[in-house]
This record gives C-alpha cells, structure tokens and sequence, in this order.
C-alpha cells in the first residue's frame, strides 16, 4: 500500500455524519447486493466491479478538490480506490479504516455484518 495513504475513522466518520455530511463527498465502492444488507446515508455508490462504467466519468462525478471519503466492507477495495484517486488528482482522499464492519462494530450496532 501506499505510503501517504491517508485513514479516516470511523468514530471520526460517525461525528461527522453526525454533524453535516455535506461538507465531504463520501463514496461507497461495494457492491449493490453488500449495500443491500448494510448502507450509511450519504454515500454515492461506486462497485468496484463496474470500474468500467464510471472510471472514464470520474472527474464529473467527484470533485476533485473535495475531501473525499471512501468506504468498503474491511478497507482494502477503499484502499485500492483512494490510490487510484489520487493518481486522478484527487488530493484530499482518505480512506475508511476497517470500513463498514468495523462502523457496525464500533459505533451503530444495528448495522448488519456480513
């Protein structure tokens, strides 16, 4: 992994949420089928697995020089997306650690795990 990847927690992403999401993009790269046992508001859904679709979009999708937040299952697909952002020129990306299993387990146990 990369060396200046930079993590967000998610005590940190729960305060946050807590006070106003709109101040940072928040982007979810699991699949439709992960999103429907387990989701938080907010988030655009980008699966990994349809890279193909959205990639060529990206920079109409996102804005670049909005800090951006990105989540997966345990943090590894969030990790491989923030690394690409940033080689987009994305330069405030952090990545979710431990993603949405750890949120279920450290802030919101309603969340389902999986």
């Amino acid at each position: 992994m990369d060396a200046q990847l930079q993590y967000i927690s998610v005590n940190d992403l729960a305060q946050r949420l807590a006070e106003d999401p709109t101040t940072i993009q928040l982007v979810d790269v699991r699949e439709p089928e992960e999103l429907a046992i387990a989701q938080l508001p907010h988030f655009i859904n980008l699966p990994l697995s349809r890279f193909a679709d959205w990639s060529g979009q990206i920079q109409q999708a996102l804005d670049s020089q909005a800090e951006t937040w990105v989540m997966c299952h345990h943090g590894v697909r969030s990790a491989q997306m923030c690394q690409w952002l940033a080689s987009q020129g994305f330069e405030n990306v952090r990545n979710i650690s431990g993603g949405i299993d750890a949120y279920a387990v450290a802030v919101d146990h309603s969340i389902p795990r999986y």
